[in-house]
């Protein structure tokens, strides 16, 4: 069976994005590192890498150390060797760490460290370093490295700043727990997954409850036997990534496959664990697309091989995304589902518009209608007395091609030539482009737009943009 469908030319996208650096936790308990220089700076390292139980020995003058290293030195967090790093012998180092006062002192170290095979860095010249320290979240056993292959510090401090407050500090008890409990549940659950049912369920509760030891043994129990094959129908969103809900996040880190729609952003997909198979299962309007029979089939025999499948839908999976197709499959063959919603385009549009689609002056309901039937044309049985309703914002869905005839019909029904209407396309991606016109000008208007892309058509009262007067009254 042919899935993955793409245009000629196309290229496979990346499961991974590139990376500036390869980020990797370096285990030091019990191994020799050597700092060289006293300064405050110095000390600073000097006590981060003393934290992860490594024995640092630092070389610099007596005179050169800074208060701060001193105290190190006297609570025996460091051993001092009294003599600059040039009259130090290199064998045995796990690791080299310089504070360099200039170029030629860092190129001069960095050679050293690398002639005896030891890994180095000079603290704030990354052009001598094989490694660079991140800001650290720390829940240890859990710890978050962030880095910004120093580009920008400030920037990973921000970064840093945003995921402590993020974290939970029971996150530390729940990691030690976890720690305390692998082999045990290694030894009583099957690979797969039995294993992957208790894990899921410790890294759920560890964002919400505090560490409770007596629990694990329960979901050991509940592991056992378990195919853990399952769906979750996840809406992604219009493209932005920050759109995505925090469940919908979720859903994605504990993913094994992911069949995600052609709408679907890059930027959301890089959100995914990074384990799980991705698989396209296209569908665009006019061009040659994977049949709804085979993505109910792969789906099925993915659940059923104890796989936690994600169906990533572009918007909201229950708008125009036949999740109500899906579902019915899924429950004929005994496949538990989820559904995670998402925003949907509609949505997105008014907040890019700024503009309220039940703005109390102008509509007092909100309609979303398809207008592509599965023969690519309008569908048959649409009320066009309905949407010709001028208390309503009405947004069109898979609008590009049948635009034209759409705003036909309207104007036949009714509705006031002068009515709003606005042509968006990719809403919330950096290529969206938005048209603002009226019913008597859009069949014209129409005529610009880039069939290839993803559009929806607004069409209502409150969809007027205010006039200058009004934005300075509101001002």
């Amino acid at each position: 069976m042919h899935i993955v469908t793409r245009q000629p030319g196309e290229a496979q996208r990346p499961r991974l994005a590139a990376l500036s650096t390869l980020p990797v936790f370096y285990t030091l308990t019990g191994k020799r590192v050597l700092l060289a220089g006293g300064s405050e700076a110095a000390a600073w390292k000097a006590e981060l890498l003393a934290a992860t139980g490594a024995t640092v020995e630092v070389a610099a003058p007596e005179s050169e150390l800074s208060e701060e290293m001193r105290g190190l030195a006297t609570s025996g967090q460091v051993t001092l060797l009294n003599g600059h790093w040039t009259v130090i012998a290199w064998t045995g180092y796990a690791m080299a760490v310089g504070d360099c006062e200039d170029e030629d002192e860092a190129a001069h170290f960095a050679g050293a460290a690398r002639r005896f095979g030891v890994p180095v860095n000079v603290i704030d010249k990354p052009a001598f370093c094989d490694f660079q320290f991140g800001s650290i979240v720390n829940r240890s056993p859990l710890v978050v490295g962030i880095s910004t292959s120093g580009a920008a510090p400030i920037l990973g401090q921000a970064v840093r700043q945003r995921v402590e407050a993020m974290l939970p500090k029971s996150l530390t008890d729940w990691a030690g727990l976890a720690r305390h409990i692998r082999t045990r549940a290694t030894s009583l659950l099957d690979p797969g997954p039995e294993r992957r049912h208790f894990w899921q369920r410790l890294a759920e509760k560890a964002f919400h409850t505090p560490a409770e030891e007596a629990e694990l043994e329960n979901w050991i129990e509940a592991a056992k036997g378990t195919d853990g094959g399952r769906v979750t129908l996840v809406g992604a969103g219009p493209g932005d990534a920050e759109y995505l809900t925090l469940k919908a996040m979720r859903a994605l880190q504990a993913a094994d496959v992911i069949l995600f729609d052609d709408l679907v952003s890059d930027d959301v997909l890089e959100l995914a664990r990074r384990e799980a198979k991705r698989i396209l299962v296209g569908k665009r309007g006019g061009r040659d697309s994977c049949r709804q029979e085979d993505i109910n089939r792969t789906m099925i025999t993915l659940a059923k091989a104890g796989r936690h499948v994600v169906r990533l839908k572009s918007g909201d999976p229950m708008i125009f995304g036949r999740a109500g197709e899906e579902i019915a499959e899924l429950n004929r063959a005994g496949i538990p589902v989820d559904v995670v919603p998402g925003i949907t385009t509609a949505l997105a549009l008014a907040s890019e518009l700024k503009l309220s689609l039940t703005h109390r002056d102008c509509a007092q309901s909100v309609r979303f209608v398809t207008a592509h039937s599965r023969d690519g044309k309008l569908p048959v049985n649409l009320d066009w007395t309905a949407l010709a309703d001028k208390s309503t914002t009405h947004l069109y869905y898979m609008a590009g091609r049948t635009s034209g005839e759409l705003v036909a019909r309207l104007l036949a029904a009714g509705l006031a030539h002068d009515t709003p209407v606005v042509f968006a396309s990719n809403v919330s991606r950096p290529s969206q482009n938005i048209i603002h016109t009226c019913l008597r000008d859009a069949a014209e208007e129409s005529k610009k737009l880039d069939l290839d892309c993803p559009i929806i058509l607004g069409i209502g009262s409150a969809l007027r943009l205010p006039t200058e007067a009004q934005l300075r009254a509101t001002a």
